[in-house]
C-alpha cells in the first residue's frame, strides 16, 4: 500500500445528476417486521443527502442494507450506474461504501491506529507494519482536526468524542465514496460539531458523498443539500432541498400531521410551598465536577438544569441516585437522608433514573424488553419468592402500550429498538414501578438528555409523559443540552456553570437568550449543544 493520505479518493468526473448510489423499491422483512416497504434513495457524488425520519421509520435498517449487513428481499441497488449487491460488509466496503454507526464499532483495547486500519493493515509479505499504519493514522486525524489524538494510544482511554473522530478516520482509511454517518453529533460539543461540518465540506468538495442522519433539524440545514424521508418504512418524501424546506413540512412528512406545539401545556397551579419539598440537595460537592449545590423539587413539579458540556448536570444527577459519592452534603428524600453512593437506597426511597447513555447504563441490550422493563419491579411481580414470567410480560405490554411501543412486542430484544423506543423502555421501568407519586413507587425521576437520539414525534410523545408523570405527583429533575428543551418543559429552571448553579428562575422568566448568556459567560462560546429542533 501507499502512503497516500487516507480519504482522498478520486473525483468523479461524471455529470452531478447521474446518482452515484440509487436504490429503488427495497424490502427488508423480519419475523413479524416490515422494516423496509419499499424505499427509494439517490445520492449524488459530492452531496451530502440528510435522510430523516421517527424512530422505527427505517433508517437504521436502510444503513444495514447499504453496509452489507443485511440483505434486501427486495428491490434493486445500484451504484455508479451498475446493479450491485452487498452479501457482507467486506464487499460494501470495498465497493466504496464506509458507514460509522451511531454506537461506535470500536475495540477498546487496541490502539488509534490498529482501529483506524483494523481489517485492512498496512503489510509486506504478510507482516503488519505498525510504522506506516500509524504514520497515515496520524495523517487523517489531521485531516479531520484533531492532529493530537496520539496514533498509539488505546482507544478504550479516550473520551467519547475523540472516540467518535476515530470512528471517522477509520472510514476514512477505506477510500470511501460514500460515507453514511448515523447521528455523528450526538457525542460531540458544539465547538467540535463546527470542526465536523468543515471535514463534510472538505470531503464533498473532493466529489466524496455523504448520507447524513440527524434529528437536529437545525444542522440538516446547515450542512444539507438534499432531503429524503422515510416513514413506516416507505420513501415519504425524496429530494427536498435542505435549506428552503419549512421545519412544518418536514415534520409532517415525517409524523404524517403537522406538530405545532411540542410541549404540553403548564398546569396552572398555585406556587409549591418551600416545606413541601420532594427532594432537597444541600451543598452537594465533588471536587473536579460540582461544588456547594443546593437544590429542591417539589412533588408535581418539573425543575431543568441548563448549562455547558463539562457544568457538571450529568455528575450532580448521577449522584443524587447514588451512582457517584458526594464528598460533601446531603440528599434528602421527604426530609430523610438518603445513604450517599448507593442507587439501591436510592431507588428505595424512590428515585428513579434514565441516564444520558441508555444503552450502556440502563438496557440489558441481549434481554427482551419485558425483562428491562420489569427490572425495577421484580419484587412486586414475582409469587412465592419467584419470577412471573407471564405477569412480567403482561404488566410492560400495559405501560409500554401507554407509551406507544414500536414494534408492540415485549419479547424482542431491547436491543433491535430504535433509540427512541429504548428510551421508552427506560421510562416504562420507572412507570411500572409506579409512577402515581404513591410512597412505594417511583416518586422522583432524573432525567438525563432524555430525548438524546428521538425524533420529533417521539418527543413529544416523551413530553406528554414527563408532565403526566408530574400531574400525577411525581418529581422531575432534568438535564438537557437543548436549551429550549428545558424552557419548554420544565417549571422551574437551574443554571450551572464551571459546577457551580448560577442562577434559578421560573421557566416563565427566561428565554434562550437569556440561558445563553447566562451559561457563555466567560466560556468563549465553547461546548454547548444549543440547537432547538423546532425553532
Amino acid at each position: 500500500m501507499s502512503d497516500a493520505p487516507a480519504g482522498s479518493a478520486p473525483v468523479r468526473s461524471a455529470d452531478e445528476t447521474t446518482p452515484l448510489l440509487r436504490l429503488t423499491g427495497v424490502v427488508k422483512t423480519f419475523p413479524g417486521v416490515r422494516a423496509l416497504d419499499g424505499v427509494d434513495l439517490e445520492v449524488v457524488a459530492g452531496e451530502v443527502h440528510c435522510l430523516l425520519g421517527q424512530n422505527g421509520a427505517g433508517k437504521s435498517t436502510l444503513i444495514k442494507v447499504l453496509a452489507g449487513v443485511h440483505r434486501p428481499d427486495a428491490g434493486a441497488i445500484v451504484w455508479d450506474g451498475q446493479p450491485v449487491a452487498f452479501p457482507s460488509p467486506q464487499a460494501s466496503m470495498r465497493t466504496g461504501i464506509a458507514t460509522i454507526y451511531q454506537e461506535l464499532d470500536l475495540v477498546d483495547d487496541l490502539t488509534v491506529a490498529e482501529n483506524v486500519f483494523l481489517g485492512h493493515e498496512p503489510r509486506t509479505a504478510g507482516f503488519v507494519h505498525r510504522g506506516p499504519g500509524q504514520r497515515r493514522t496520524r495523517s487523517i486525524l489531521a485531516q479531520l482536526g484533531h492532529p493530537e489524538i496520539p496514533p498509539g494510544r488505546l482507544v478504550g482511554s479516550l473520551p467519547a468524542a475523540a472516540k467518535q473522530i476515530v470512528s471517522m478516520g477509520r472510514a476514512l482509511s477505506h477510500q470511501a465514496r460514500l460515507l453514511v454517518m448515523d447521528e455523528p453529533s450526538a457525542v460531540l460539543a458544539h465547538d467540535e460539531v463546527a470542526n465536523l461540518f468543515r471535514v463534510i465540506r472538505g470531503l464533498t468538495a473532493r466529489g466524496i458523498a455523504v448520507v447524513y442522519i440527524s434529528h437536529r433539524l437545525e444542522e440538516i440545514r446547515e450542512i444539507g443539500d438534499r432531503v429524503t424521508v422515510l416513514k413506516d418504512g416507505r420513501t415519504s418524501a425524496a429530494n427536498l432541498p435542505a435549506a428552503t424546506t419549512s421545519t412544518r413540512e418536514l415534520v409532517g412528512h415525517m409524523t404524517g400531521r403537522a406538530i405545532e406545539y411540542v410541549f404540553p401545556p403548564r398546569p396552572q397551579r398555585p406556587p409549591v410551598a418551600a416545606a413541601s419539598a420532594l427532594l432537597e440537595v444541600s451543598a452537594l460537592s465533588r471536587p473536579g465536577e460540582f461544588s456547594d449545590i443546593s437544590l429542591t423539587v417539589h412533588a408535581g413539579e418539573i425543575v431543568g438544569i441548563a448549562g455547558l458540556v463539562g457544568s457538571g448536570r450529568s455528575e450532580l444527577l448521577e449522584t443524587v441516585y447514588g451512582a457517584r459519592r458526594a464528598h460533601t452534603g446531603t440528599v434528602r428524600i421527604d426530609g430523610h437522608a438518603v445513604r450517599a453512593g448507593s442507587v439501591r437506597a436510592a431507588v428505595r426511597a424512590g428515585v428513579g433514573m434514565a441516564p444520558e447513555e441508555r444503552k450502556s447504563q440502563a438496557l440489558l441490550l441481549s434481554e427482551p424488553v419485558y425483562r428491562n422493563v420489569t427490572l425495577a419491579a421484580f419484587g412486586r411481580l414475582a409469587r412465592a419468592g419467584f419470577t412471573d414470567a407471564a405477569r412480567e410480560r403482561a404488566e410492560a405490554a400495559r405501560v409500554t402500550g401507554e407509551l406507544r411501543l414500536v414494534p408492540p412486542d415485549v419479547r424482542r430484544p431491547v436491543r433491535t429498538l430504535s433509540g427512541g423506543n429504548q428510551q421508552k423502555v427506560v421510562l416504562a421501568r420507572w412507570l411500572l414501578r409506579g409512577g402515581t407519586g404513591r410512597r412505594s413507587g417511583t416518586r422522583l425521576l432524573l432525567l438525563d438528555e432524555p430525548t438524546r437520539g428521538v425524533d420529533v414525534g417521539a418527543r413529544a410523545e416523551l413530553y406528554g409523559v414527563i408532565r403526566r408523570l408530574a400531574d400525577d405527583g411525581v418529581g422531575v429533575l432534568l438535564v438537557s443540552s437543548e436549551v429550549p428543551e428545558v424552557l419548554g418543559l420544565a417549571d422551574r429552571v437551574l443554571v450551572m456553570r464551571e459546577g457551580r448553579v448560577i442562577h434559578e428562575a421560573a421557566a416563565s422568566e427566561l428565554d434562550e437568550h437569556a440561558v445563553l448568556d447566562l451559561v457563555m459567560a466567560g466560556s468563549l462560546l465553547s461546548g454547548a449543544q444549543v440547537e432547538g429542533d423546532l425553532s
